[in-house]
């Protein structure tokens, strides 16, 4: 038996979705607009272009043995305070080139691309002094300039108190208000700041007036909250950042929180399955009202593998999430926590950034576990894939 063909269409008009409806109801309009038309030969689903709120793609080096050293029984912390981690990290980062590290970055973005990620965030958090860190953003920008994906950068010299650093976590957080703030908003290299809240990196009490500071400015906030205990999420509500991304650790009153707030929830499924600990209570943080996003995380110490679609796939069946929720998760609610309002959906007057696969049926996409990839990806109007 043949399945059914459901012919649709999408208009375009330069960069943004003018119309959206059955092919026939749009060909009229179509052709009174001088349209050029692309006719599909076979079935498709069309998604919008997958949103990944949250990767840390702008490193050098691997952290292999980090993850052979947890499957043999040696938790992130331990393995931290050894000489690994995101220290490890750092040392590579800083011994690489701006250069090679931004060609390692578009690298990376490229290859989200082709699985249809249209829109990247990417964070530093690698350099850890000023220097350092506004050698990470610079690569970030030139990646911005040259990928053909959009590039949304985030400020995150707040990862850890770097180990070379002559003084406390506060004398720390201060070095970056004044001399590095003065320069990201001079040369414009990011509009978000962010910090790990976490009991080997900084505390609530200390980050507070470093975010006060930073929203003053004009940088919208995002906080690395509730991976291994809890603190983080309630000051982002407090703060009302944009987003509190990580939430493994939430509780039913950090739950409450998120909800009741406008600060979007953004479940990591990737740190959860590189470091082989509990998912996000998405299911949890939906029930009670929460704006839910996923995102990747891809990082080269706790989330290597970096496909978005597969771990949203994974997340969903073990938080039990619909597909509705899933694909909302790394599309519209996942603009949104990045604040951007113009992509994510398949609607007139967004860009028109999609995804088409080879199948029937909507479902086909999350049943294969990411394994079914995108045979056509399109951005801002134009076919890239």
């Amino acid at each position: 038996m043949t399945e059914p063909l459901h012919t649709a269409g999408i208009l375009l008009q330069g960069k943004k979705i003018y119309k959206i409806g059955p092919y026939n109801d749009l060909k009229e309009t179509a052709s009174a607009l001088g349209a050029v038309f692309t006719i599909l030969e076979q079935p498709f689903v069309c998604l919008p272009g997958f949103i990944d709120a949250h990767t840390h793609i702008c490193f050098a080096g691997s952290r292999a043995s980090d993850y052979a050293l947890r499957n043999e029984g040696k938790s992130y912390l331990e393995i931290a305070a050894s000489g690994g981690g995101i220290w490890d990290t750092v040392t590579q980062t800083r011994s690489t080139s701006l250069e090679d590290l931004a060609a390692l970055t578009t690298s990376r973005a490229e290859r989200h691309l082709r699985e249809g990620v249209t829109t990247i965030e990417v964070k530093s958090g690698y350099g850890l002094s000023v220097a350092e860190e506004l050698k990470m953003l610079r690569a970030i920008k030139r990646t911005a300039s040259e990928a053909r994906a959009d590039i949304l950068s985030t400020c995150l010299a707040a990862h850890t108190l770097p180990k070379d650093f002559r003084g406390n976590r506060q004398e720390y957080l201060r070095d970056l208000q004044e001399n590095l703030f003065p320069v990201l908003l001079q040369e414009q290299l990011c509009s978000r700041v962010d910090a790990f809240i976490e009991k080997e990196a900084f505390s609530a009490d200390e980050i507070r007036p470093y975010f006060r500071q930073a929203k003053q400015q004009g940088f919208d906030l995002t906080v690395h909250a509730d991976q291994f205990s809890t603190g983080g999420s309630a000051l982002a509500v407090e703060l009302e950042a944009v987003s509190a991304d990580h939430l493994e650790a939430s509780t039913d009153k950090e739950i409450k929180l998120l909800a009741a707030s406008n600060t979007v929830a953004v479940a990591l499924p990737g740190a959860s399955v590189g470091l082989g600990c509990a998912f996000a209570p998405a299911r949890k943080l939906l029930d009670q009202g929460a704006s839910l996003a996923i995102a990747s995380d891809w990082n080269p110490g706790s989330a290597p593998m970096g496909d978005l679609l597969t771990l949203a796939s994974v997340l969903g069946v073990f938080e039990k999430l619909s597909a509705a929720e899933v694909f909302a998760g790394i599309t519209f609610r996942a603009a949104r926590a990045l604040g951007l309002h113009d992509r994510g959906k398949l609607a007139p007057g967004f860009l028109a950034d999609f995804v088409l696969f080879p199948v029937y049926d909507y479902r086909e996409i999350l049943y294969h576990q990411g394994k079914l990839k995108p045979a056509a990806v399109w951005k801002r109007g134009r076919p890239v894939l």
